[in-house]
This record gives structure tokens, C-alpha cells and sequence, in this order.
């Protein structure tokens, strides 16, 4: 008989989601670093060992293994030495609403699949929305800031055209977007996705910390406009993935709003500034803007996935609508998601930071982001006080970029150490950093989103990466004395 959770199946569930939830905790409780340090390759034996072809071995003994196979050689982003990457604990407020709503496996891509789930969603849209600033703004959960941005500048792209005489064959090779050079990605991967020219994105000149120059965006726009182009979006970004740096968003929405040119803003990581008690101002500009990304799995400390663009003008979304007879006909008065989304199915994930929300309060998310960004300051001056290590730049939010610098290493010396000591601690399992590309140069990168993570836990991390680089250096040395000794020889 499947094994499907059920009327029948209720006192199954119930026992078997209590085992399953202990399990987890165990391993929350006994994790002693952020991955267990195994290699790829005993990785990649250990999956090729399970016979997903065979015959099944009953849930109890598959949820064994997956504490066996997974949890045990996870990557645990609670852990305090991860500091690699937009990964944050989660809210236990969120893991609740979680199990919810994947046991009623609800989806609110109609009314009739959902319910009060739509209305839940919405009532959360509006919220948002108030956030931003937008007096009756709209928006719609995604899966991430990825596809928040891509609808984002799907709906430029048609607003765009709609004002366009010429065909959309024409008219959509002429189709640029501005954004910087930290801008995320996903702005470049839009693009493509959207049919626009290879040379669609227009990259215009930062403040040298990779914040967008107002005056540069204005030539630019003056420039793609003599050159026959039409600009359809400019890409603020309030939050950048290496530096954490925040676009001058009021300057840049004089610039758009005298051009006449849609403002994007992703804040995809800097979201939780607008729930923040103390620095809800570095947003200030963002009511300006035609739409904005808010990823509340980064900021908000939501599990993956959990993301919205948000919209200004609600008649914008109007763009992506597309009916069909069995799903949401046009005579169709019920409050369909499916009309705003580029999904259809999709998972009621607003329920999460509903609960959130309830149990903390919009501040006390927000104060909790403003932990991680106190001590990434905090941090950063502690790298700067280092004389083995070397800062690169200031962020805004809870980043921090630096180099190991050993004694008498040239800047090659040191370029040469980033990624060697990034590989290092991943495969020892005891702390997880990043690597990023900063002026040409390769440089370390802590991203801190644990609020429980202390100043002492950072100063073991870079100890750590101290220890690493020495012995790199030393391995390196060596290398040098004997390469040098054979040539002798020789």
C-alpha cells in the first residue's frame, strides 16, 4: 500500500514526523563544525551505493539512511564557523510553518487549490508593499531572487514595447538595461532569458566601492539613446553579493524618473533593511522605484524558497497574465495568483514568514539583521587592526573581503594564497569561507548571517585561514628551495 499521508495514515504521520524531527535535532544538538570534511570522492561512493533502482526498504529505514547519507555531511549553515555565503539559520518560527504547509501540500496558484491561502499570501503582499514604501503596490512570491529579477525585467521589457511603435521584432534588439558591475547575475542571465541583444546589458561606472555613480548612469542613458538603443530598466542594487554595498537609490531615481526609465531595485540581500530599527534610511529612495526583489531567505531568515518581487504600479503585473479555460478563465472573478506569477503551481511559501512575523514581530526580524551587520563592522576592523591580513573595502551590510598577507609575500603571492586556503578549510570541514573577484584582484569573503555568531567565533575562523596560509606559504617555499637546488644540480 503507498505509503501517502492520508485520514488513514494520520497516526503514522504523527509518529513518524516525531522520529524523523528527532533525528534532526540530534544532529543540530551534536554538529560540531559546518560539514563533516569528507571528500568528493568517498561523496560521490556513498550516494552510488544506494539502490534507488530496487525495491523499497520501508520509510523507517529510508529516513535511517538519509540520517546516515545527508545529515551527517550536510552543510550546516547554523554552524558558526559557515561564513561563506547568503546562507542563514532559519527562523524556528518558519521551520513550524514549514512542516504545515508541506504536509497540506497547498497551492496558491488559484483560489480554488488555496483558499484562505491566497488571501494569507496577499495580506503579506500588501505588507511588503507598505515596507517599500508603495501606497498600493503588488507584488507575488517566487522562488528567489533570480526569478524576481527576470519577472522584474520581463515587465520593463513590456512596458517598454507597449510605448514602442515598431514590431517586437524590431523593437526588442533595441532593449537595453543599465546596471553596474556588482550587479547580481541574474540581471545578465534575464536578458538572455528575455531575447534581448548580446549586448543588452550596459554596464555603467561605480563609485570605485561598487556603488552605481549617478552622473555615469545619466551619460550612459544619454549614450544608448544616440546610439539608436531604448533603454527599458536601470538595476539598482541595494545590497551587492561581494561588497554589500547599496546604490544612492534617490539619486538614481532622479535620473530614471527625468529619463522616464524603469527603476529596479534588487534588494534581494538588503531587504531586511526595511524591518530594521536602525537603518531602514539606507533604503530610503526604494518607494521610488517601479519594483523591487525582496529575498526573505537571506535577510529574513526564512528557509529557501522564499522571495518576492514587489511592484509599485499593480496594473504592471497585468503583463504576464495568461489564461486558460480549466484554470483561471478570463470571466473568472476569484482572486487567482496564477495572473501575477510566472509559476503556476507553486508552494504556499508566504505561510512561513506569516508565522514569523506572528511570533517576532517585524522588528525583531529586523534587529536581527542589524546583529550580523554590527558585527561585520566589527570584523572589519578587526581585519584592519591584523597586519597579516589586509581589509578590501567597507560594506553596508554583513559582509567582509580581505587577503592573508604573510611576511615579505608579494601581491601575486598573496592572490596566489585565496584559493588554496578556501580549499583548505572546506575540505577540513571545520570552517567554510568563500573566494570572490574584487578589482582583478582574488580575495577571501565572509558572509555573516548568524546572529549568534560572536566576534570570537570570526577570530577563530581567521586563525584558522592564518594557519592555512602559513602552511601554503611554507609547502610553497619548499617547492621553490628545491626546484631551485635541482636546477643546481643540474
Amino acid at each position: 500500500m503507498p505509503e501517502l499521508l492520508t485520514s488513514s495514515t494520520a497516526d503514522v504521520y504523527r509518529s513518524l514526523i516525531a522520529r524523523t524531527t528527532s533525528r534532526v535535532a540530534d544532529r543540530f544538538a551534536e554538529t560540531a563544525q559546518p560539514a563533516s570534511g569528507a571528500s568528493r570522492v568517498e561523496l560521490q561512493q556513498l550516494v552510488d551505493a544506494v539502490d534507488l533502482a530496487g525495491s523499497g526498504i520501508g520509510t523507517p529505514s529510508a529516513i535511517r539512511e538519509i540520517d546516515e547519507l545527508f545529515l551527517a555531511h550536510a552543510v550546516w549553515f547554523h554552524h558558526p564557523m559557515y561564513a561563506a555565503h547568503l546562507n542563514c539559520p532559519v527562523a524556528l518560527p518558519a521551520v513550524a510553518a514549514e512542516s504545515v504547509l508541506a504536509a497540506v501540500n497547498t497551492s496558491v496558484d488559484t483560489y480554488d487549490q488555496s483558499a484562505v491561502g491566497t488571501l494569507m499570501e496577499r495580506r503579506l503582499i500588501e505588507l511588503a508593499t507598505g515596507w517599500a514604501g508603495f501606497a498600493a503596490g503588488d507584488g507575488v512570491f517566487t522562488s528567489g531572487g533570480t526569478q524576481s529579477n527576470l519577472h522584474a525585467l520581463f515587465l520593463a521589457r513590456e512596458a517598454a514595447l507597449a510605448v514602442l511603435s515598431s514590431p517586437r521584432s524590431e523593437a526588442i534588439p533595441r532593449l537595453v538595461v543599465l546596471a553596474t558591475a556588482s550587479s547580481h547575475f541574474s540581471v545578465g542571465k534575464s536578458a538572455l532569458l528575455l531575447g534581448l541583444a548580446e549586448d543588452a546589458v550596459i554596464e555603467v561606472a561605480d563609485d570605485g566601492e561598487g556603488r552605481m555613480l549617478p552622473s555615469a548612469l545619466d551619460a550612459a542613458l544619454t549614450a544608448a539613446s544616440a546610439a539608436g538603443r531604448v533603454p527599458m530598466a536601470v538595476v539598482a542594487t541595494a545590497g551587492t553579493t561581494d561588497r554589500g554595498v547599496i546604490d544612492p537609490l534617490a539619486l538614481l531615481a532622479d535620473v530614471c524618473e527625468t529619463r522616464g526609465v524603469w527603476m529596479h531595485v534588487d534588494a534581494a540581500y538588503g531587504g531586511g533593511l526595511l524591518v530594521s530599527p536602525r537603518r531602514r534610511h539606507l533604503l530610503d529612495g526604494i518607494e521610488r522605484a517601479r519594483s523591487v526583489t525582496v529575498d526573505f531567505h537571506k535577510s529574513f531568515f526564512q528557509p529557501v524558497s522564499s522571495s518576492a518581487i514587489l511592484v509599485r504600479e499593480p496594473r504592471d503585473l497585468a503583463a504576464g497574465a495568461w489564461h486558460a479555460d480549466y484554470l483561471n478563465p478570463v470571466e473568472n472573478e476569484e482572486p487567482n495568483q496564477v495572473d501575477k506569477s510566472l509559476q503556476t503551481t507553486r508552494r504556499f511559501d508566504a505561510l512561513k514568514l506569516w508565522v514569523t512575523l506572528r511570533a517576532m514581530g517585524a522588528d525583531g526580524v529586523g534587529a536581527l539583521f542589524d546583529e550580523v551587520i554590527d558585527l561585520a563592522a566589527s570584523v572589519g576592523d578587526l581585519v584592519e587592526a591584523d597586519p597579516d591580513l589586509e581589509l578590501v573595502g567597507r560594506t553596508q551590510l554583513s559582509t567582509v573581503l580581505f587577503r592573508v598577507r604573510p611576511d615579505g609575500a608579494s601581491p601575486a603571492a598573496q592572490d596566489a594564497l585565496v584559493a588554496g586556503v578556501r580549499r583548505v578549510l572546506f575540505e577540513s570541514g571545520r570552517a567554510l569561507v568563500a573566494k570572490t573577484v574584487i578589482d582583478g584582484r582574488p580575495c577571501l569573503k565572509l558572509t555573516l548571517l548568524n546572529p549568534e555568531t560572536t566576534l570570537d567565533d570570526v577570530r577563530a575562523i581567521l586563525g584558522m585561514v592564518k594557519d592555512a596560509a602559513a602552511a601554503l606559504a611554507g609547502m610553497s617555499a619548499d617547492l621553490d628551495d628545491a626546484l631551485v637546488g635541482a636546477e643546481a644540480s643540474a
